[in-house]
């Protein structure tokens, strides 16, 4: 496993931009591929957007698209996740996690503790 730590969570007011930060402790097969999940109270952990080595990403989920951007940064093992516009309900844990090789529909390899985003409204 690759240890990947979040930054960048907190409180925004619906409208609000947030910007995650996840790092990773190497670079190896294990991030060829990484992204975000999130997770709300009471509900399951859905995927919000991944991207891999290259920069291609997937569809972005409906209930992000246009509002949520994926990018990563080689040189410095981190993957970012730019949040505009944000509603209420996008508070979540939101946790970084890394695949080895090339597709994003499997289980994730590593995973990181997560970070809180809250948005008041």
């Amino acid at each position: 496993q690759v240890q990947l730590v979040e930054s960048g969570g907190g409180l925004v007011q619906a409208g609000g931009s947030l910007k995650l930060s996840c790092a990773a402790s190497e670079r190896t097969f294990r991030t060829d591929v990484m992204g975000w999940f999130r997770q709300a109270p009471g509900r399951e952990r859905e995927i919000v957007a991944a991207i891999n080595y290259v920069g291609g990403s997937m569809n972005y989920p409906d209930f992000v698209k246009g509002r949520f951007t994926i990018s990563r940064d080689n040189a410095k093992n981190t993957v970012y996740l730019h949040m505009n516009n944000l509603k209420p309900e996008d508070t979540a844990v939101y946790y970084c996690a890394a695949w080895a090789g090339s597709s994003w529909s499997t289980a994730p390899g590593s995973w990181g503790r997560g970070t809180q985003v809250t948005v008041s409204s």
